[in-house]
């Protein structure tokens, strides 16, 4: 536990260090792009060497290493083609079944992801690498390691949805989906949290959402459909997650604060600026409700879906945002001491979430704790080994 806090603290001091936005000059580097290379290349080390030397870290590390080895002796294995091949080719090339590697593989790009995402689309990059080392993002990548591959991808991908670079989107959203099929979920996900909504279609919409409560049966059909290898399995016992509807339900109140203290600023009355307020505020809005819808149909997974197997990762697609959307909102008030009690809000939040997370730790489910690497420690037995 006390490595995990000291990998917090010194990564989230040297993000702290980080502007996403500075100011550039033709032809040299400034001194903040050269700390910002220096701090982003310190922290994705950090990151990325804790993740590749763990040895059976992780809720389903042994479960991960287990399906590696039956890759390689060509037998059945519920995992996408992308995983399998990667795993083929390390093996190959190594010449024997050298997890090890794989995993580093993940680390890799699984933080490359996350920091480039929250380098080209957050407003403030220290409250953004906090929030996602609070909130667990980080320590969570041990475990899932082919969901939260495909969970980086999917926050990355935020920048070409607003953007409506749909090609880009469409095309790197299958190509994570060979690693987690569940990505493809946020194709039509995002491209709703997307558009305009008027009063009368979210009316409807949350008219449909009644449909979960009378048609549970035929639901869980289509997810037995998509996903054959739930059938007769504890996954599909569904459940859902009080502490997610929680957060979700705090970002939006925050949310429609922002938005309505926003709505009664003055803007300023120069001519000549009333076109770049005009883009700037159409660009601020656009970030606003794609964020707010993401977070609204978080809210509504897990209140109104529940009976569903694994809505916890459906909806965390969604909830990802908020490392992105809390920034950008306290960014928004121009009140600054309203902004220093929000803020304050938002770091004792985080850091109440992280104590709770880290004292959980070791339960399964989790098992971060304790850590181990494989400079000092074997690994255990698997199932093959063991039958």
């Amino acid at each position: 536990m006390i490595l995990y806090i000291t990998v917090a603290v010194v990564t989230v001091l040297l993000a702290g260090m980080v502007d996403s936005h500075p100011t550039r000059q033709p032809y040299q580097v400034t001194r903040q792009q050269l700390c910002n290379r220096v701090c982003l290349t310190a922290v994705f080390l950090i990151l990325f060497l804790l993740s590749a030397c763990r040895l059976n870290v992780g809720n389903d590390y042994a479960k991960y290493v287990e399906f590696m080895h039956l890759v390689n002796c060509d037998a059945y294995v519920p995992t996408e083609i992308g995983f399998n091949l990667l795993v083929k080719v390390i093996y190959g090339l190594s010449g024997y079944e050298n997890f090890l590697l794989v995993f580093a593989f993940y680390s890799f790009v699984t933080v490359f992801f996350f920091l480039l995402a929250m380098y080209e689309q957050s407003d403030e990059f220290g409250l953004t690498f906090f929030l996602f080392m609070a909130l667990g993002c980080y320590f969570q990548t041990f475990s899932t390691v082919r969901y939260y591959l495909a969970l980086a991808v999917s926050l990355y991908s935020m920048k070409f949805v607003l953007r409506k670079q749909w090609i880009r989107f469409v095309l790197l959203i299958l190509l994570g989906s060979t690693f987690h099929k569940s990505l493809l979920v946020v194709l039509p996900l995002y491209f709703l949290a997307s558009l305009p909504w008027k009063k009368w279609q979210l009316a409807i919409a949350a008219v449909f959402c009644t449909t979960f409560l009378f048609l549970q049966d035929f639901y869980l059909k289509v997810v037995v459909f998509l996903y054959p290898t739930y059938e007769d399995t504890e996954y599909l016992e569904g459940g859902t997650s009080y502490i997610s509807i929680l957060r979700c339900a705090a970002v939006l109140v925050f949310a429609g604060v922002v938005y309505w203290i926003r709505r009664k600023e003055k803007r300023p009355d120069q001519e000549a600026d009333e076109f770049v307020i005009n883009r700037q505020e159409l660009w601020w809005n656009r970030r606003f409700w794609f964020y707010f819808y993401l977070n609204l149909g978080a809210f509504v997974l897990y209140v109104f879906c529940s009976f569903l197997p694994i809505i916890s990762r459906i909806g965390y697609y969604l909830m990802v945002s908020q490392i992105l959307f809390l920034p950008m909102l306290l960014k928004s008030i121009s009140d600054k001491k309203w902004r220093r009690f929000f803020r304050a809000g938002i770091l004792l939040a985080a850091i109440l979430y992280f104590a709770v997370y880290l004292k959980r730790a070791s339960n399964d489910g989790v098992l971060i704790l304790p850590y181990r690497t494989f400079f000092f420690n074997e690994m255990v037995d698997i199932l093959s080994d063991v039958t």
